[in-house]
C-alpha cells in the first residue's frame, strides 16, 4: 500500500480539517505518496466554493438549535451535510506519484464508492455531469476535493446509517433538489461501520495501487 491509513474515529470537523492541512504540508515537504484518513463527523454542514445563497434552507437559529455548525471550505462543489451515520474518507494524495489528472482522480473516487457498494449487493452508478455515486435517482456517496501543488485534500463520504438522513432536508444537497439514501435504507438491515471501513480501505488500495 502506497499510503498510510489512520482512523480518526468520531471527530469534530474543524479538527479533521486541520489534520488534513497538516498532512498536506507534510506531503509537500517529503517524498511521501499519501495519507488516508477515515472518520465520522458530528453534525456539520460544509459549503464548497460553488455554494449558493439558497443552498441552506434554514436560518442560523435553527441550525444552532440542532447543534449543527457550518463551515465555508476550499473544496469544490456546493453544500453538503456530514453526520455520524456517514463514513467519511480524506485521501491526502500526491498526484505526482499517481497521475496528474484531477478528472482521473475524481473518477477513481467514484469507482471506489461504486465498488464498495457492489460488495454489499448495492448497484450504484455515476450520473452524467455530476460527481458521486447514485442509486437510481438518489445520491448515496458525495465527493468534493481541493488540490494544492498536485496534492489532494477533502474527499468522499458514503451514507451508511438510515438515521442520518433527516438533516439533509436542511440543505439542497450539492445545490440540487435531489433525494439522498443510505446503505441501510436500501438493504433494510444494519450495516457495520467496521466492515464498511475495512472494505473501503481495500478499495483504495485496489484503485490507487
Amino acid at each position: 500500500m502506497k499510503f498510510k491509513v489512520t482512523d480518526l474515529g468520531l471527530i469534530d470537523y474543524q479538527r479533521a480539517w486541520n489534520i488534513q492541512k497538516e498532512a498536506l504540508c507534510y506531503l509537500r515537504d517529503t517524498a511521501t505518496w499519501g495519507c488516508l484518513f477515515f472518520c465520522r463527523h458530528y453534525p456539520v454542514i460544509t459549503m464548497g466554493r460553488l455554494t449558493r445563497q439558497n443552498s441552506i434552507l434554514v436560518d442560523e437559529k435553527t441550525l444552532k438549535e440542532k447543534s449543527i455548525t457550518c463551515y465555508r471550505i476550499e473544496r469544490g462543489g456546493d453544500a453538503t451535510y456530514h453526520g455520524p451515520g456517514q463514513l467519511t474518507v480524506y485521501p491526502i494524495f500526491n498526484l505526482g506519484y499517481f497521475k496528474k489528472d484531477i478528472h482521473w482522480f475524481l473518477r477513481q473516487l467514484e469507482a471506489v464508492a461504486i465498488s464498495l457498494l457492489a460488495d454489499f449487493n448495492i448497484t450504484a452508478n455515476r450520473r452524467s455531469g455530476f460527481t458521486g455515486a447514485w442509486v437510481r435517482e438518489d445520491k448515496i456517496a458525495s465527493i468534493g476535493i481541493a488540490v494544492k501543488n498536485w496534492i489532494t485534500y477533502h474527499g468522499m463520504s458514503v451514507i451508511i446509517k438510515k438515521t442520518d438522513l433527516e438533516n439533509f432536508s436542511l440543505i439542497r444537497p450539492c445545490g440540487m433538489d435531489i433525494a439522498v439514501t443510505s446503505m441501510e435504507n436500501i438493504l433494510n438491515r444494519e450495516v457495520d461501520f467496521g466492515q464498511a471501513k475495512e472494505k473501503l480501505c481495500l478499495k483504495f488500495s485496489q484503485f490507487f495501487n
